[in-house]
C-alpha cells in the first residue's frame, strides 16, 4: 500500500512506534475527555497541552498545522459562527445585527462546541498521520476484529486521500490536453464538470479491482491468518491504555458529580 493513498507520514518517532490500538485509545480518550469535561476550558487545554505537543513528538507538526489551516480552523470557525448567531440561548446581548444577535451565553456555548470539534478533528488527524493503515488493520484483526469490519474501517479512512490522488492525476491529464484550470473562477468552475465522470467511474472500477484482489488473497477464508510483520505491543502501550481508561472514568465521574 503506497503512503500517498493515505494520510500516513513516515517518520521515526515515539508516537509512530506506539501500537495502533494505543493510538486509537489515545485519540478516543482525548475526544471523550473533551466532551465529558464539565469545564469549558478543557478542550483548549487538551489542544495546547496534549495535541500540539504530540504533533511535535510525532515529528508531523508542519503537516498537522497545514491541515489545521486548511481544514480544522475553517470548520471550527464555521461551527462557531453558526452556533453563536443561531443558537437560541437567552441572555445578555453583546452584539446585534439585523434580526441576529449574540448573547454572552450563546458565545460561551459556541466556543465550547467549536473547541470540542477542533479537538476531535485534530486527534483523528494525528492518528491518521502517524498510523499506517495496513498496520492498523493487521493489529485490529489480530485482536479478533472481523476482517470485513476492519476492511470497512480502513477503506473509509482511505477514501479522501484516494480521491485526492485520483483527482490530481485527472487534472494533470486534462491540463495536458489544454483544459483551463487556472484562470478565472467561472472558467475553473466550468472545468470541474469534465473531471467528475472520470473520477466517479475510475473510483467504481478501483472498488471492483480491490474486491477481486482481496478475494484472491483469501480475505473471506475462515482459517486463522498469519502475518509476516508482527505489530509490537509493549508493556508501555498496555500501561498507557489503562492510564487513559482511568482518565476517562475520572472525566465521567466529574461530569456526574460536579454541577
Amino acid at each position: 500500500m503506497h503512503e500517498r493513498l493515505s494520510f500516513y507520514i513516515k517518520r521515526d518517532s515515539a508516537l509512530h512506534r506506539l501500537n495502533p490500538l494505543t493510538k486509537i485509545v489515545l485519540a478516543l480518550s482525548i475526544i471523550f475527555i473533551a466532551f465529558a469535561s464539565p469545564w469549558y476550558w478543557t478542550s483548549l487545554a487538551l489542544l495546547l497541552l496534549v495535541i500540539v505537543p504530540l504533533g511535535f513528538t510525532g515529528r508531523v507538526a508542519k503537516e498537522f498545522f497545514t491541515a489545521a489551516l486548511r481544514l480544522i480552523i475553517p470548520a471550527a470557525g464555521f461551527i462557531f459562527f453558526m452556533q453563536a448567531f443561531f443558537q437560541p440561548i437567552e441572555g445578555t446581548v453583546i452584539f446585534k445585527f439585523w434580526f441576529l444577535d449574540i448573547t454572552r451565553e450563546s458565545l460561551s456555548y459556541a466556543f465550547r462546541v467549536a473547541a470540542r470539534i477542533t479537538v476531535m478533528i485534530s486527534a483523528f488527524t494525528l492518528l491518521l498521520m502517524t498510523t499506517h493503515p495496513s498496520e492498523l488493520m493487521s493489529d485490529l484483526t489480530r485482536r479478533g476484529l472481523p476482517p470485513q469490519f476492519a476492511y470497512v474501517v480502513i477503506s473509509t479512512l482511505q477514501i479522501l486521500p484516494q480521491m485526492q490522488a485520483k483527482a490530481q492525476t485527472i487534472i494533470a491529464a486534462q491540463q495536458s490536453r489544454g483544459l483551463d484550470t487556472q484562470s478565472t473562477f467561472l472558467k475553473r468552475a466550468g472545468s470541474v464538470v469534465p473531471l467528475v465522470s472520470p473520477l466517479v467511474f475510475g473510483s467504481l472500477i478501483e472498488v471492483e479491482e480491490r474486491a477481486i484482489a482481496i478475494e484472491a488473497r483469501g480475505f473471506t477464508s475462515k482459517k486463522v491468518k498469519t502475518s509476516l510483520h508482527e505489530i509490537p505491543d509493549t508493556k508501555f502501550d498496555q500501561v498507557l491504555r489503562w492510564a487513559l481508561g482511568i482518565l476517562v472514568v475520572i472525566s465521567i465521574a466529574l461530569k456526574i458529580w460536579l454541577p
